[in-house]
């Protein structure tokens, strides 16, 4: 069985990372992963309004709210009727 462990560290000196894991018995075999936080995070609408195609599907989706064009879906009775 898989498990996970998720923590945030610091890099330190000669990137070092240091992490503490109490509830992991010694000498047990572990992997890690580390994904490194963006310093520049950008939202999701200016990286979708890089590509042509999202652009325009995003403005036309704009376009469809502010005339109305909604379709609401309860999602309780969808589940009871295609579940």
């Amino acid at each position: 069985m898989l498990s996970g462990i998720k923590q945030k560290a610091i890099v330190g000196k000669d990137g070092k990372i240091e992490l503490s894991a109490t509830e992991l018995a010694e000498g047990t075999i572990v992997e890690v992963i580390v994904l490194v936080e963006s310093s520049s995070e950008e939202d999701e609408t200016t990286y979708l309004f890089k590509s042509e195609t999202n652009k325009k599907h995003l403005l036309k989706a704009l376009e469809n709210v502010e005339k109305g064009n909604l379709i609401y879906v309860d999602l309780d009775e969808y589940e009871k009727n295609y579940l």
